[in-house]
């Protein structure tokens, strides 16, 4: 690191930090390339502040001793979780549960995480008792309180922003075409479209960005390019 912004959180909230990202990465089964290499240099990350070797799933209850139950913390935490699980643009049932399971366990309630459940929750393969919310049956913008949550999150810590920087593309991908021996065989339509929160996400990125170049010092080129 170039820069001399003193670090928000803990190595050892850093390292719970991103094994709750990793457990979130998983919960839903699918564990595509992409992800693996946004692990692998999450792995590097901790690895540069001799955190641990590699990263590991963690429990709801460990991950709230590690990280703790600040109030901002929990939040930033849960934000950045939600953009894990939405980057596709589905909530997953499992990604849904975890997501409350870390929740309770870090003693928050978050609002405007009702407003993901109206709209992006999938609870076809369900087997949990959890019951979620009923849509309701008008709203002009369901996801409204969300983006303005996730509009919220502080950045405030250079190895976050860089997670932020990572996970969150510099522009939105071009749509293309999915070709097996010549034919095609599915259609994927730019991310800026699949996803609803598309915007909030380029934002969050353009702020860890800001705060990279402007408070750390850091040459940010990698990220933009």
């Amino acid at each position: 690191m170039t820069g001399i912004t003193q670090s928000a959180y803990s190595d050892r909230q850093i390292e719970a930090w991103f094994r709750g990202l990793y457990t979130i990465a998983l919960a839903d089964g699918h564990y595509d390339p992409e992800e693996q290499e946004l692990i692998g240099q999450l792995t590097q990350d901790l690895v540069d502040i001799n955190a641990v070797d590699r990263l590991e799933t963690i429990t709801p209850e460990e991950l709230a001793e590690k990280l703790g139950k600040e109030p901002d913390t929990a939040e930033n935490f849960l934000r950045t979780a939600v953009l894990v699980a939405v980057a596709d643009g589905i909530y997953s049932t499992p990604e849904y549960e975890l997501l409350h399971q870390f929740s309770d366990a870090l003693d928050i309630e978050v609002e405007a995480l009702k407003a993901l459940e109206y709209n992006l929750y999938r609870p076809e393969t369900s087997t949990s008792t959890l019951t979620p919310p009923q849509k309701p049956k008008s709203c002009v913008d369901v996801l409204h309180p969300v983006k303005d949550w996730l509009e919220g999150m502080e950045i405030k810590d250079p190895r976050l922003a860089k997670f932020v920087c990572k996970v969150i593309p510099p522009q939105c991908p071009f749509e293309r075409d999915i070709n097996l021996f010549g034919r095609k065989v599915a259609h994927i339509p730019p991310l800026c479209k699949l996803n609803p929160l598309y915007e909030q996400f380029t934002m969050l990125r353009f702020r860890s960005l800001s705060y990279l170049a402007d408070e750390c010092g850091e040459d940010v080129t990698k990220y933009v390019q």
